[in-house]
């Protein structure tokens, strides 16, 4: 599949961003039937055996979908690539053998990687929070930069989005997808506007029917505003943004000190298990619809706000 080929089978320019013990198989076929690339990351299992589980069901109801009628998005699979996560070759093999269409990688470039998903045809795109990150990636051969910056949920970048995607488009013509505080379709189309060829899109499905979130960590999300947010590495050792409230229930305050070694096991498990992450965009998240009526409403959204664009309203 050429990065052509993906958008046109899009309804809105978007990605359901992969969110750990977050998105699991309901999100993913409902963004995908909503017209958004719906994603999730392969450790949301806990075995290899659990990840092709979930491949096969997710599969087989986009096939039904398709069957019935409707002509939904394709999905991503995020893979840590980072040499903690024991899991990687084995969840590559299997993402191979199923041909994902679209991978995410996280935390680290693996030509091996890039070179087993170009083998059948998937496109990779590669998490970056500075432009020279983005070069060492587009050096590689992704088909596509995720450009995390300032006030995205999760793992996020310090960066302001202006200067993060021009520095990124100033060497490089691949897609290019914009992360952080996009919580409508309106900002959707802000993101084109500037260079951005996508939007990614996580704390806002966070609060959906459909996600994995604990209801409390969903009503919180209901209640914050974007000065909720605290930035901190002291729960993964990486700068992640996370919910005050969330970190004061926990006993932290963000200021603490980070753990000494990355481990995507079973602290790292733990650890975003008890400790809730959300975007600077949590202002604009009031309810928790289902995900494919949310992405109904964004891409009307994205369609009155570009129709204003070009009346010059």
């Amino acid at each position: 599949m050429r990065p052509d080929e993906l958008l046109a089978r899009l309804r809105l320019p978007a990605i359901a961003a992969p969110m750990f013990l977050v998105s699991g198989p309901d999100l993913v076929v409902e963004a995908c039937r909503g017209g958004v690339l719906g994603s999730f990351p392969a450790l949301n299992q806990r075995t290899s055996e659990g990840f092709e589980a979930w491949l096969v069901e997710i599969e087989e109801r986009l096939e039904a979908a398709r069957a019935a009628g409707e002509a939904p998005a394709p999905y991503a699979v995020n893979l840590i690539v980072h040499k903690s996560n024991e899991r990687v070759e084995r969840d590559l093999e299997i993402a191979v053998a199923h041909k994902v269409p679209v991978i995410i990688t996280s935390l680290g470039i693996r030509p091996e990687v890039i070179e087993a998903v170009h083998g059948y045809g998937g496109l990779v795109f590669h998490d970056v929070v500075q432009a020279r990150h983005a070069r060492k990636a587009a050096d590689a051969g992704v088909d596509g930069l995720i450009a995390v910056s300032a006030g995205a949920g999760g793992h996020a970048g310090t960066l302001n989005p202006f200067a993060l995607v021009d520095e990124i488009r100033g060497f490089y013509d691949g897609l290019v997808i914009l992360a952080g505080a996009i919580s409508t379709g309106a900002q959707i189309a802000a993101a084109r506007l500037m260079g951005a060829d996508l939007a990614y899109l996580g704390t806002r499905f966070i609060a959906t029917e459909e996600s994995l979130a604990d209801p409390a960590y969903k009503q919180m999300i209901l209640e914050a505003a974007a000065g909720d947010i605290v930035y901190t590495p002291e729960i993964s050792g990486v700068p992640a943004n996370f919910l005050k409230a969330s970190l004061e229930r926990n006993g932290l305050d963000g200021a603490g000190k980070p753990p000494e070694t990355l481990d995507f096991g079973e602290r790292e498990a733990k650890a975003w298990r008890d400790v809730w992450s959300a975007g600077q965009g949590v202002g604009a998240v009031r309810d928790a619809p289902g995900a494919r009526a949310l992405c109904e409403r964004l891409a009307r959204e994205y369609a009155q706000a570009t129709e204003r664009l070009r009346a010059g309203s």
